[in-house]
């Protein structure tokens, strides 16, 4: 390794610390039977409203289950890491970390929860765990997360996980048929602390 905090290669993929545990969750990697839990809730049209996609169809979530299996963990620009959130076995949602441009120090952030799920602090819980690693695992100098500035909850997990509003843009995405604004919430590693 070089002392460039811009160009040192993160941890390989493969030393990824997973699954990972907090107080009432399991972050683990997917596997092919995560098709039909995920389907369970990115099949339903609110979930996905402030979503870039629209609701999976099962051949959907079986072709989308099979890249986030490859997505094992941050080693290069392009890499990312997909998990699946857990509470006693039980599938509640996936949160993820992926590499934007062309370095490992910056990275951007991005999660789901079932609705089933949704206001008992998991999101919160399993993000405050992903950041962990971005920051003290693979070293990322800053994490973003962009979204939907009509996703309200999210914007409040940004806030509760101590991310910054760094921008609001304008109509700047087509989506649904519409154009819709875009959030930009940012933290740097210095920001970071283990709660």
């Amino acid at each position: 390794m070089t002392n460039d905090p811009v160009n040192d290669p993160a941890p390989g993929p493969d030393a990824t610390p997973v699954p990972l545990t907090t107080g009432r969750l399991t972050l683990r990697l997917y596997q092919p039977d995560d098709a039909g839990p995920s389907l369970e809730y990115y099949g339903d049209p609110e979930v996905v409203r402030y979503l870039l996609e629209d609701p999976w169809t099962p051949e959907d979530a079986e072709a989308r289950i099979a890249k986030r299996m490859a997505r094992t963990g941050i080693g290069e620009p392009g890499s990312a890491l997909a998990l699946v959130v857990e509470h006693e076995g039980v599938v509640v949602g996936d949160v993820a970390l992926w590499t934007t441009g062309d370095t490992v120090s910056r990275g951007e952030v991005g999660w789901v929860v079932h609705p089933a799920h949704t206001g008992r602090g998991y999101a919160t819980e399993a993000m405050r765990a992903l950041l962990g690693l971005a920051f003290g695992y693979y070293g990322m100098h800053r994490v973003v997360a962009q979204l939907d500035a009509r996703n309200e909850r999210s914007a409040r997990l940004c806030e509760r996980l101590g991310m910054r509003q760094e921008g609001h843009l304008r109509q700047d995405w087509w989506s649904k048929g519409e154009w819709t604004d875009t959030l930009v919430y940012g933290m740097l590693a210095e920001e970071w602390t283990t709660p």
